[in-house]
């Protein structure tokens, strides 16, 4: 009875939920803060909220407001968020010798977009390895790096908490001024770069060129070809990359930074973060030029890819509607990817993921427009950065209203969740339509 209540995606949203809630209530505590006082709820649960969707949007500075229990339960929730909690409960059954049961495969496919149930556990294992892999590097360079001003402790610390930050593309920093006091930094802008990058190009793709290259076990040659999905987001990854770095480059290159070189890092870094919706910042946000700004919003849309740790729409999702916009133009009757056919379900759910996420962002605008005294710019890049799980902003967090806090914590949950997944769990199970109707004339364009 229960199973057939909470689908696949409805355990998915519950889940996440359930986690925000104990977390909130833990952030809440005295012990979270510095200060020893209690943190207003709606602070607590927005907090919660934006590190389990990896968003990294925070009402209070983290490193200053919140104790090291308070920075602990945030970095948990950060793993947790960028992995899927399905994960962690999939490591310990896999531990205790449990064979996990074709519900909790199905939902696990959902929180990570993996292959076909048969293979997700030997996926998720894949994932768990290369996370931990990446983050025990990152925070081994970034370690180091940081021991020349810190002390040891202080600098292993830093190094964990910005790996794991930047590989689950959270970009939640222990400093005031996120990383803009090491934007000429090429260890820094380097590191952290290559994680957000590997973060957010999607596990799925990582497996697929890994067993590309090596094969699956029990195969004598490995496969030739590479899946239209992973062409596409290898496709998509260079060109959204370059585009914005190119146009951050323009519009803030009357900026006055001490050097040629800053200009460059700087306009490198903001473009790889808003395109891998990471949102670790080495330029003042707010201060940016509308060009600037601009190409960021669009960045944060997009997004990451499938299956990994950033938010958005999704580059191949963007992709498939661009093509699919040029194949009706062309006049084609179906679309070919990389020599490969894709199904017409498969377009119009990139067509509705699309469609949807304008609509929320702008009935979040439309309240926001009334809740918040901010100019329509900020909110506007406010909104698309929480539903993209992007966690950039022009500096209006921490005035947010009460209705603001929620409605921005509302947008959050829906980003790491998906709009369409959000959707299944309110409508329930798919129902076939039990007649088959004519079809009628409908004109459009």
């Amino acid at each position: 009875m229960i199973s057939s209540i909470l689908s696949p995606h409805r355990l998915l949203l519950v889940g996440f939920i359930s986690i925000i809630a104990i977390s909130a209530f833990l952030l809440a505590l005295p012990a979270a803060s510095v200060s020893g006082k209690a943190q207003p709820f709606i602070d607590a649960l927005f907090t919660a909220t934006s590190a389990v969707s990896t968003t990294g949007l925070t009402v209070v500075d983290v490193g200053n407001f919140y104790s090291l229990f308070g920075q602990i339960v945030i970095l948990a929730l950060i793993q947790i968020g960028g992995l899927g909690y399905m994960i962690f409960i999939v490591l310990v059954i896999s531990g205790l010798g449990i064979r996990l049961s074709l519900s909790g495969k199905l939902v696990l496919q959902e929180s990570l977009t993996s292959p076909p149930y048969e293979e997700a556990v030997r996926f998720s294992k894949m994932v768990i390895f290369v996370t931990f892999a990446c983050e025990f590097f990152g925070a081994m360079v970034l370690s180091l790096y940081w021991m020349n001003e810190f002390s040891l402790k202080h600098a292993i610390y830093l190094g964990v908490f910005h790996s794991v930050s930047a590989f689950c593309t959270a970009g939640f920093s222990l400093f005031s001024d996120n990383l803009c006091a090491y934007r000429d930094s090429v260890v820094i802008n380097a590191t952290v770069g290559v994680l957000c990058i590997v973060g957010s190009i999607g596990f799925i793709v990582i497996y697929d060129i890994y067993y590309a290259i090596f094969g699956k076990p029990g195969e004598d040659e490995p496969p030739k070809r590479l899946l239209a999905h992973t062409k596409l987001v290898l496709l998509m990854l260079p060109v959204l990359l370059i585009t914005g770095i190119l146009l951050v480059c323009a519009s803030e290159w009357s900026v006055p930074l001490p050097s040629l070189k800053d200009r460059l890092f700087s306009s490198i870094f903001q473009a790889v973060s808003a395109s891998t919706t990471t949102g670790f910042n080495t330029l003042d946000t707010g201060t940016m030029k509308p060009l600037g700004l601009t190409a960021m919003i669009i960045l944060m849309y997009i997004g990451a890819s499938p299956g990994g740790t950033g938010g958005g729409v999704k580059t191949t999702t963007f992709g498939l509607s661009i093509s699919s916009v040029i194949s009706v133009v062309s006049m084609r009757d179906e679309l070919i990817l990389f020599g490969r056919h894709i199904p017409g379900k498969t377009k119009d759910r990139a067509f509705v993921i699309c469609a949807i996420a304008v609509l929320l962002i702008a009935l979040d605008v439309l309240i926001l427009s009334v809740t918040e005294s901010a100019s329509f710019a900020e909110i506007v890049f406010e909104t698309v950065s929480a539903f993209g799980t992007a966690g950039l902003s022009t500096g209006i967090t921490s005035s947010l209203s009460t209705p603001g806090k929620i409605v921005i914590s509302a947008t959050m949950l829906i980003g790491r969740v998906g709009p369409l997944a959000i959707g299944y769990s309110i409508r329930g199970k798919c129902r076939p339509v039990p007649i088959k109707y004519p079809e009628g004339v409908m004109l459009v364009g």
